[in-house]
């Protein structure tokens, strides 16, 4: 899944989390817990698998479960502290989201040799091969219905994030002038 799909996917399990349990969308903070969470694994395993070839696959150290509760729980621990654990549920969410976005043709397909980032290191890293490197998959993109889809529920989800009143949004604003300025 591509990174637009990943933070679709994220938003919405915790746009609805947030309202079932808050009554209230999203905040900006939560949003970034979101962008964070959603991008994460693959920000840690694809770098170190495709350019310095230090993990064996870009599914495999930050895409296992076991990274997945340890890193969400200091993520929680930490914003509980600070009086905001909705942002560590949030983050957990989001992180975990990905995992699933990332297995859930395999599971439906019954290939689930392809699941086995989930356990790694326990099991062995799934057999995707030679998977390239980021250049390689950008090369591969190709308006496929899978990465149509994707493109159709990101566009969605933006209307979702309206709706939710944009939250983030003026704060990303404020950065972009910050920097405009700076130059």
């Amino acid at each position: 899944m591509w990174p637009w799909g990943h933070l679709a996917f994220g938003y919405v399990l915790c746009s609805v989390y947030s309202r079932l349990v808050y009554r209230n969308p999203p905040d900006a903070a939560a949003v970034l817990a979101i962008v964070l969470g959603t991008q994460l694994p693959d920000l840690v395993d694809k770098p170190l698998a495709w350019t310095l070839h230090v993990l064996p696959s870009g599914r495999s150290l930050a895409h296992s479960v076991f990274a997945a509760v340890l890193v969400s729980a200091i993520v929680w621990a930490y914003c509980r502290k600070r009086g905001r654990s909705d942002l560590g549920a949030v983050f957990a969410i989001s992180y975990f989201s990905h995992l699933v976005a990332d297995g859930y043709t395999y599971l439906f397909t019954g290939e689930y040799a392809y699941l086995s980032y989930l356990g790694w290191p326990l099991l062995p890293p799934p057999p995707f091969g030679d998977e390239g490197t980021f250049l390689t998959h950008l090369q591969d993109i190709s308006l496929s219905p899978g990465f149509a889809l994707q493109l159709v529920i990101a566009v969605a989800v933006y209307v979702v994030w309206i709706e939710d009143g944009a939250p983030g949004r003026a704060a990303v604003g404020t950065f972009v002038e910050r920097i405009r300025s700076s130059s």
